[in-house]
């Protein structure tokens, strides 16, 4: 079994490299999902999460007010602290369960973990390898404000409370170019994915 990190920065296009990594045969877990399941209404994290913000971050249905919420955390240090303790545990135990699963179904597997935050959660000493999409800092402003259909200053604060990609790139033992086409980068992906298939063999 062969663990793959895929990080990068927001609207930086890692669902794109995980969409590929899956047609080629990689079984990717991916953190957005896991976090989507753990807030569920009922589960411990959700519980947490109306502890520490009130319920008036719910909606009529008792879900999570996802919108509201991460306007109260973006650009808020100490609130966005206060999320992650109450949801990251949750995740990292979703992806260890995950993990156990695929091993012991497929032994051989390369698994790939999407996940965001990968180096700010030290979840990066689970991968044999860390690949990170990256692009430069105006083409990632570009692609959040057309993607979210937000302002320049909201997309600012949004990158700003991840570390900056530059400096996941520096860490990162690859680093996929996502400013171009989708051909280019799937090229990259191919390139790297049978490097590690053929390396397996």
């Amino acid at each position: 079994m062969y663990i793959v990190g895929i990080t990068g920065g927001i609207a930086s296009g890692k669902s794109t490299v995980a969409r590929q990594l899956r047609s080629l045969g990689m079984q990717v877990i991916d953190a957005d999902e896991l976090a989507r399941q753990v807030v569920e209404p009922g589960r411990p994290a959700w519980k947490e999460i109306v502890d520490n913000f009130g319920p008036e971050y719910l909606n009529e249905d008792q879900t999570i007010n996802r919108v509201r919420l991460g306007e109260l955390v973006f650009g808020n240090p100490e609130q966005l602290k206060k999320l992650n303790s109450a949801t990251h545990p949750h995740i990292m135990d979703e992806f260890k369960n995950r993990i156990r699963e695929i091993r012991a179904n497929h032994n051989q597997a390369i698994i790939g973990l999407e996940v965001p935050l990968l180096y700010e959660t030290n979840m990066d000493k689970l991968c044999d390898q860390v690949w990170v999409v990256w692009v430069d800092y105006q083409t990632q402003l570009k692609r959040l404000m057309a993607r979210d259909g937000i302002s320049r200053e909201d997309a600012e604060k949004r990158i700003a409370a991840q570390m900056p990609l530059n400096e996941k790139a520096k860490l990162a033992q690859v680093v996929i170019d996502n400013r171009y086409s989708l051909e280019h980068t799937s090229q990259q992906v191919k390139r790297y994915f049978n490097a590690i298939r053929q390396a397996a063999e």
